[in-house]
């Protein structure tokens, strides 16, 4: 068998970071602590990254690229078509999956944007992005017959969705802090996440649509 190729300093460096940062909380974790776990020198450390700021900044452009392949585009909206409930519910999941992976961004956002400009400006732009693919999740439904809203209440839907995706892992976190890394845990929060968004639609959802969101509902509270 071939054997793979050994990861080169710099992606090990961002895996090392991202562990310890989703583990301990950004501000507990610095580039000596980055190089002490990985058994390298601080110089070693240098040489693929200027100071901390460089690496938070290169986790957070990994987390944007995931993050962009799976929000819609604009652009591509039209090209699709309309997506119903269960695409809804599938999208939610993944992305808390996506947040669950990066999550020390969430948890520590406030004091990562007051000491990052770029994380400030790009993070608008993620919101701003999210908000988008909520409101084309919300006029899908409604093509479908799915969903019956007035166009300020799917705006405003779109909106709230966004705030919960947002900050649901720092309220699951405050509710548990010792235990909220645990298997159980973790399934439970995220589980409980996609509900809770999709239950702000759930008010505005019709026939089919709504039976489908009550079976699913069903299935992820108890599972």
């Amino acid at each position: 068998m071939q054997r793979k190729p050994p990861r080169r300093t710099r992606e090990r460096i961002l895996e090392t970071a991202l562990r310890l940062m989703n583990d301990f909380g950004e501000p507990n974790v610095n580039t000596t602590v980055i190089a002490d776990e990985m058994k390298i020198s601080p110089g070693n450390l240098y040489y693929h990254f200027k100071n901390k700021d460089d690496i938070v900044t290169c986790l957070y452009q990994q987390f944007e690229r995931e993050a962009d392949a799976l929000l819609v585009p604009p652009a591509d909206a039209q090209a699709r078509r309309a997506p119903n409930v269960e695409d809804a519910w599938l999208f939610l999941h993944l992305l808390f999956e996506l947040i669950w992976k990066y999550r020390f961004l969430y948890r520590d956002l406030n004091n990562l944007l007051i000491n990052n400009r770029t994380l400030e400006l790009r993070f608008q732009v993620l919101l701003g992005n999210k908000v988008e693919t909520a409101r084309w999740l919300c006029h899908g439904l409604a093509k479908n017959g799915e969903l019956v809203a007035q166009p300020a209440e799917i705006d405003a839907l779109a909106r709230n969705m966004v705030v919960i995706t947002t900050y649901w892992l720092s309220y699951q976190y405050v509710l548990n802090p010792r235990r909220f890394a645990e298997a159980e845990v973790l399934g439970s929060a995220l589980a409980r996440g996609c509900y809770q968004v999709m239950s702000l639609a759930a008010p505005y959802l019709t026939g089919d649509a709504r039976a489908l969101f009550e079976r699913l509902a069903d299935t992820y509270l108890t599972s």
